[in-house]
């Protein structure tokens, strides 16, 4: 049964990190194409979904949590019975354990993101003044 349930949790993390994954692909491709070059804007959006996939699964495979069921030092009283209810509930906790490691990712990849957008449009205005006054200077006749 505990392989059962290691396996199953596994299992539905890696489902919740896969629908995540496919709602937040166009933003998180967006948002990178509009801060990093085309180059490698590709590559960060590729280790952001394995991050995602990384923090969802591990958020979600609670082993310490798990090991409640083969390890009896952890339970004091009587050993946990894997039933229909406890399997409920371990569901219940897998994908709302995963939901929330992804969320906490992306809520710091989004805030960054944002401070890196930021900069860039504070950035942008001197770069074409700049630009201008160069080609201003190249415009001018020499003496």
């Amino acid at each position: 049964m505990f392989l059962t349930l290691l396996f199953a949790t596994f299992g539905i993390s890696l489902v919740v990190c896969f629908v995540v994954e496919r709602l937040f692909n166009k933003p998180i491709h967006g948002i990178l194409h509009r801060l990093i070059p085309e180059a490698i804007s590709s590559a960060w959006a590729r280790y952001i979904k394995f991050a995602l996939y990384v923090v969802g699964i591990s958020g979600g495979v609670r082993v310490r949590e798990i090991e409640r069921y083969i390890n009896p030092m952890y339970n004091q009283d009587a050993p946990l019975v894997l039933d229909r209810n406890r399997w409920v509930l371990e569901v219940y906790r897998t994908v709302i354990e995963s939901l929330q490691s992804i969320a906490l990712m992306l809520l710091l990849f989004f805030f960054i993101a944002i401070v890196a957008y930021v900069f860039v449009r504070l950035v942008e205005p001197l770069k074409k003044r700049k630009e201008q006054a160069a080609a201003g200077d190249a415009g001018a006749p020499s003496r």
